[in-house]
């Protein structure tokens, strides 16, 4: 069994390269699917000497299979949002604590204690459906805030335009986390010249708008806002831990999380700082289920680190990676 409170002390990068390769091992004996995965590229943990060998699943796995690593009861299902009729995304999560820990210690590492934000969520279509992960952290977060003030926006965007300006003119430390397309909404009904607002966008427009690059969403909200520089979540169902940009769409990890770029032709290759490929993500949290996701994003990782994330493959099937029908 792995120590979960561990993963949350993480203080160095052998650190977290050791616990990789003990995570790696646990879901390689407890994971059937992943197990097979592996089985089929003939690695075997005694392969395994860094965490650059790790095979990464391929992220539509847990649109088509149970991807777990415990036996121990599910306690919920967070499910991705998709087009009618397509498949989504399951994640099942048997220890929801875990994902509040991530959550919250990975929000505090880069902003410091929730409780001294007054949060806003603007979630309107992952409040639409159930089973939303981001809806969930969210929440969780406006509950921890103690703010009176604190809550989410659906249509009302008549209240959460007044609630902004009066709270940002009182000088208190505002989070206005919302979905781009919906934040976009705001600030083409309403301008704004806020001091003390944090303008968070977790990314896409869900079908309601034209699809824009992140330096042009940006550029919009900030002339909408009055702020100057937006700040970006990365997240996914598949994951339960997210990454952060203070601006710029340059993105970093809490100490429990790392992000790697493959070659776009042959996805078993890692590539070195600065080249643009598929992003694999070492997430910690992700224990019960698997740590080790080919994404379908696109982008770029930097020396530090941090990363940018650049576009998502336009075929939906990651090249080289369908080596299961199970």
């Amino acid at each position: 069994m792995i120590d979960i409170n561990s993963i949350f002390k993480i203080k160095s990068t052998t650190e977290f390269e050791n616990l990789s390769l003990q995570v790696f091992k646990f879901q390689f004996d407890n994971n059937p699917i992943y197990r097979s995965f592996c089985d089929l590229l003939y690695i075997h943990p005694s392969d395994i000497k860094k965490i650059t060998d790790i095979p990464f699943l391929p992220i539509q796995f847990f649109k088509s299979h149970k991807i777990l690593s415990s036996n121990q009861p599910i306690k919920t299902t967070f499910t991705s949002s998709g087009t009618t009729g397509s498949l989504t995304s399951k994640h099942h999560v048997t220890d929801l604590g875990v994902y509040k820990q991530s959550f919250t210690k990975g929000f505090e590492h880069f902003y410091g204690n929730i409780e001294n934000y007054v949060i806003l969520g603007l979630l309107p279509s992952y409040m639409e459906r159930g089973g939303s992960s981001l809806v969930y952290m969210v929440d969780n977060m406006i509950k921890t805030s103690n703010h009176p003030e604190s809550g989410f926006y659906l249509n009302n965007i008549i209240e959460l335009k007044n609630i902004l300006i009066k709270l940002d003119s009182e000088g208190k430390k505002v989070l206005l986390i919302g979905v781009s397309f919906a934040l976009l909404d705001l600030v083409e009904t309403y301008k704004f010249d806020l001091q003390h607002t944090i303008i968070m966008e977790t990314g896409g427009m869900k079908g309601r708008r034209k699809e824009l690059i992140r330096s042009e969403l940006h550029k919009k909200l900030k002339a909408g806002f009055g702020v100057d520089t937006i700040h970006s979540e990365y997240g996914m169902t598949e994951l339960l831990s997210q990454a952060y940009s203070k601006g710029n769409g340059i993105f970093n990890c809490p100490p429990w999380m790392t992000i790697f770029t493959r070659d776009t032709e042959d996805p078993l290759t890692i590539l070195t700082e600065g080249k643009t490929g598929g992003i694999n993500i070492i997430d910690l949290a992700n224990t019960n289920s698997c740590s080790f996701i080919a994404t379908q994003d696109l982008g770029r990782v930097y020396q530090d680190g941090s990363f940018e994330v650049i576009g998502r493959f336009d075929n939906s099937d990651i090249r080289g990676c369908n080596l299961m029908v199970l």
